[in-house]
């Protein structure tokens, strides 16, 4: 990927966040920084956690929630509470981008946010409007929302083909 590209990973199918983290990988092995912040997954348990904190201090993986599970399978309750974390996710992603603080930024999930209302498309779009040009994005989700795509320098779609 070029400085400053957007890459969107999006689709029904498995394998976003695994093709995103190769594209970390690629970049590590270039010699880039490479910050990854996660949404709507909860706390990745302590095995898949400790093999990425090996990758330190080249790949960073931030996680908001403090939730175990997806978060469209909390309760009710439980998801008002991880609204406020996953908001506060959103807006460390902001600064990241603004202050260029790594060379490729995986936003893991994040279409997710929009699509359910979490943040609307027009934070969003000011996000993407006002990013720093250096930084490479990748962003993750099933479905991207309308009007992303004029951002966007490449898109994949990911589909499942057969179910194992």
């Amino acid at each position: 990927m070029a400085k400053g590209s957007v890459r969107v990973i999006c689709g029904p199918g498995t394998g976003k966040s695994a093709s995103a983290l190769g594209y970390a990988m690629m970049g590590i092995f270039q010699g880039k920084k490479v910050i990854m912040v996660q949404f709507l997954k909860g706390v990745l348990d302590g095995g898949a956690m400790d093999v990425l904190k090996k990758l330190e201090p080249d790949l960073k993986v931030f996680q908001f929630e403090r939730s175990h599970g997806l978060f469209a399978d909390l309760p009710k309750k439980q998801q008002e509470e991880e609204l406020i974390n996953l908001r506060n996710g959103f807006n460390y992603a902001k600064k990241v981008m603004a202050t260029g603080e790594c060379d490729i930024l995986i936003l893991d999930e994040v279409l997710g946010l929009v699509d359910q209302g979490i943040i609307t498309r027009e934070e969003f779009s000011a996000f993407l409007d006002f990013r720093y040009e250096e930084t490479e994005l990748i962003m993750t989700g099933r479905i991207c929302p309308p009007g992303i795509e004029k951002y966007v320098d490449c898109m994949s779609r990911m589909e499942n083909v057969t179910e194992a």
